[in-house]
């Protein structure tokens, strides 16, 4: 059986290519939001919308700016574990946090999050004297405590919640519980798998050395406090009335989130508002806008303008360094320094007399 599904899967790369089925998916998502904005944003009072974000009550601002710097700074814990995942603990955490904060505040808002962040993790890391090889390492162990915290998250949401679920799935309850629970079984089946021995991934230099079982339930806890937070944020922000609990709000939130980072859109812009859009449909909509405004501005936006801020200090300074060693350091071109010598010199003893 899985023979045979290894021949589908080369047959499949060779003729049609995974590369182009994930741009037509990603262009799908884009498409379907766009449709599904455009229609629900036709009779959109703009003006109700800036009376409501005034409205926010400025502690729940407050509450959610907390938590949105709560969830970045459980971010640089991503390339903080995936350093000493991949043997590169004597970084400092300090480096690591620099690089996890600007590689996510700049991936979420440009999109194709893989590439974009990656190439500010390289510049930040090639400094250290870390190769790009082992900075594509360090991307996969974040990007798997992302997937780990995500499948953790809607297992247990689902679970409890399969109603939650059914807002953007249009699915009944038990198929959204068996949803729930079968996420739950991969993910203990992970657990089990990465538990019982030492396990690697890839080929040759491109070898990771999965976490152990216990370093993975780290790992999960890391993921789950990210999202966590994200999802407090956003709750803090929606209007307080109808009150909607804060597994259902988490539930929806990451399926949103997982379809705005599946189209590649910057910050999912149009798919991730689409999909709250559609599932809170209990919401005044000019009220739910001016709260996934106010989530862009503090989430993505001001996130954004610090890394870009950073990041131009530090190439501003690294280049003032770089100036300033090359004159401290540069090598002394020796002058020959011209000898006087008197005329009467060059005479012989017989002609001085």
């Amino acid at each position: 059986m899985l023979q045979s599904l290894r021949a589908v899967a080369r047959v499949f790369q060779k003729y049609i290519g995974w590369n182009r089925i994930g741009v037509l998916l990603s262009l799908a998502i884009i498409g379907v939001a766009v449709k599904v904005l455009v229609h629900m944003l036709q009779h959109i009072d703009f003006a109700a919308v800036v009376v409501a974000m005034k409205a926010t009550p400025l502690h729940n601002v407050f509450a959610a700016a907390a938590f949105v710097v709560g969830g970045y700074f459980t971010l640089t814990f991503y390339d903080w574990f995936a350093l000493r995942t991949i043997g590169r603990g004597a970084v400092p955490y300090r480096v690591a946090a620099l690089a996890g904060f600007t590689s996510y505040s700049v991936g979420h808002n440009i999109g194709a999050t893989v590439f974009t962040g990656g190439a500010v993790r390289y510049r930040i890391y090639s400094h250290y004297g870390l190769d790009a090889v082992e900075v594509a390492k360090i991307c996969f162990v974040a990007g798997l405590t992302f997937w780990l915290g995500n499948v953790t998250v809607l297992g247990l949401g689902i679970t409890i919640h399969p109603a939650a679920a059914g807002a953007i799935d249009q699915l009944g309850e038990l198929p959204n519980r068996l949803i729930g629970l079968g996420l739950l079984a991969i993910l203990a089946s992970y657990l089990a798998w990465v538990w019982t021995a030492p396990r690697e991934v890839g080929r040759g230099g491109w070898t990771v050395r999965l976490p152990s079982g216990p370093s993975t339930l780290l790992q999960i806890c890391i993921g789950i406090l990210d999202l966590g937070c994200c999802a407090l944020a956003m709750y803090m922000l929606l209007p307080s009335e109808p009150n909607i609990g804060f597994i259902t709000i988490a539930v929806i939130f990451v399926t949103a989130t997982l379809l705005g980072f599946a189209s590649h859109a910057p910050g999912g812009l149009g798919v991730f508002d689409a999909a709250m859009l559609v599932a809170l449909w209990q919401f005044e909509k000019e009220s739910l806008l001016a709260g996934l405004l106010l989530f862009r501005v503090l989430y993505y936006l001001t996130p954004f303008a610090f890394a870009l801020a950073i990041l131009g200090a530090r190439e501003i300074w690294l280049n003032l360094r770089g100036t300033r060693e090359k004159i401290e350091f540069a090598p002394v071109t020796k002058v020959a320094t011209p000898i006087l010598i008197p005329a009467d010199c060059d005479k012989s003893d017989g002609d001085r007399k």
